[in-house]
């Protein structure tokens, strides 16, 4: 009898969907996977309805902060390095939505979604509620949280490897 995740790189899209093989697969090489076309296919998405992620993120940042609206630096505070984006890249997003029309700022620099905005932005959920169901197609919400868990727990582990705090 043969071994037969010998023969199968570490990191090999094509690994049969055994027990064995997929066990030995890397994790940081399919996180990266998963990241990219989950990421990819949101953006792609979003592109299709002229929207950028990071808008998409300050349209839900804006919304939820109720009348009294976010500054700036709120926004750079709670996006500014989430999954890629710099944070120079939130003021420019919030710079198109204001010129879109999407958002107002009043003369302390409050940011609030402006009608315009609030329709935009009840599209863009549409859509995202359309690209979940994608993703998730075929995975149990216990499937889900069960991957999330597991994750937290190796960020968890890493981090404690390296004597540094977890999430």
């Amino acid at each position: 009898m043969t071994n037969r995740t010998a023969s199968v790189k570490p990191a090999d899209p094509a690994t049969p969907d055994d027990f064995a093989a997929l066990a030995a697969q890397p994790i940081g090489y399919w996180s990266g996977v998963a990241h990219d076309a989950v990421i990819r296919h949101i953006r792609n998405g979003m592109a299709g309805v002229d929207l950028a992620q990071p808008q998409w993120w300050i349209l839900n940042q804006v919304a939820g902060a109720g009348p009294s609206g976010r500054s700036r630096a709120e926004l750079v505070e709670r996006l500014g390095g989430t999954i890629g984006v710099q944070p120079d890249e939130i003021g420019r997003a919030a710079d198109s939505l204001l010129a879109r029309g999407w958002l107002t700022a009043d003369e302390q620099g409050a940011l609030r979604l402006t009608d315009a905005g609030r329709a935009a932005k009840a599209r863009a959920k549409e859509l995202v509620d359309r690209m979940r169901a994608e993703i998730h197609e075929g995975i149990t919400d216990e499937e889900y949280v069960g991957a999330l868990r597991v994750l937290r727990r190796m960020i968890d582990n890493v981090a404690a490897a390296q004597g540094a705090g977890g999430r």
